[in-house]
């Protein structure tokens, strides 16, 4: 249960229901998701992480795709469920089969592990490494 009272679209008026109809439209949906209802709460937040959410999820460089199954990556690594939930349904309208998810998954993992294991050791990065631009 949130910790706040969701602002419910009905109630929603001003910037927030801008914000609503837009993620409605750039969604393609006809509902607005739980995590900006509960954002609306504090409508400047709402706008902001509306407006950085829109623009890093813009067509560029990554397909939708990936940028999606990078968030259920992330989303996974941050034990966030609501993400990796809605991430997950995002990814699988796009493509993504449970071979997919098995592998992202696999390197999600790995990785998880071989950073700690960095960490942990304190490992110096290779000199190599560190023009890699």
């Amino acid at each position: 249960m949130a910790t706040v009272k969701m602002i419910e679209e009905k109630a929603a008026n001003g910037s927030v229901r801008e914000v609503y109809d837009d993620i409605k439209e750039t969604r393609g949906i006809g509902y607005v998701p739980n995590i900006w209802k509960t954002l609306a709460t504090h409508p400047p937040t709402l706008k902001r992480i509306w407006a950085g959410i829109k623009s890093v999820m813009a067509p560029g460089s990554l397909d939708p795709l990936t940028k999606e199954m990078i968030a259920v990556a992330v989303s996974s690594t941050n034990n966030c469920e609501y993400c990796i939930r809605s991430h997950t349904a995002a990814a699988r309208k796009l493509g993504m089969d449970d071979e997919m998810l098995g592998e992202l998954m696999a390197v999600v993992g790995m990785f998880n592990q071989t950073n700690s294991l960095a960490n942990g050791y304190q490992v110096e990065v290779d000199e190599q490494y560190m023009n890699t631009g």
